[in-house]
């Protein structure tokens, strides 16, 4: 077989990693100190990795809130949604009074709570509308 049919030289590991190793794990070589070896380099020293925790500052509180803010962000989405869904059937007149009624209800309850939902973690209701660049912002601003 030759170089051209799929065959490596002398020393060679097929080019991939993993090849010829079930999962590509076992013996890993450390391709950088075998290289800074054969430049004559005995200075390189391999990075030094730190934990996730150590490198990352989190902060629970900035977490908490971050997600809190995504949640309340979509259910604002579904809010308004819904109460623009409910505009065009009352328009159209298919509901009955009594149905415009819960509707209205409903609708005050919901936002009722999301206000006290952005008050408890401590956000605006600009705080909940995505800027999308060049979409302009997720919700409608009138």
């Amino acid at each position: 077989m030759t170089a051209r049919d799929g065959a490596t030289g002398p020393g060679g590991g097929g080019g991939g990693v993993g090849v010829g190793r079930p999962g590509g794990g076992g013996d890993r070589r450390d391709e950088a100190a075998e290289l800074a070896a054969a430049l004559g380099d005995t200075r390189w020293q391999p990075p030094r990795v730190t934990p996730l925790d150590r490198r990352l500052a989190v902060d629970r509180d900035g977490v908490e809130r971050g997600l809190a803010s995504l949640v309340l962000t979509v259910i604002e989405l579904l809010r308004q949604l819904m109460e623009r869904q409910a505009l065009r059937r009352v328009d159209l007149g298919d509901l009955t009074e009594e149905q415009i009624e819960r509707i209205g209800t409903t609708l005050m309850a919901l936002e009722e709570q999301m206000a006290g939902l952005r008050e408890y973690f401590g956000l605006t209701p600009e705080d909940l509308n995505l800027d999308l660049g060049p979409l302009g912002p997720l919700l409608p601003t009138d």
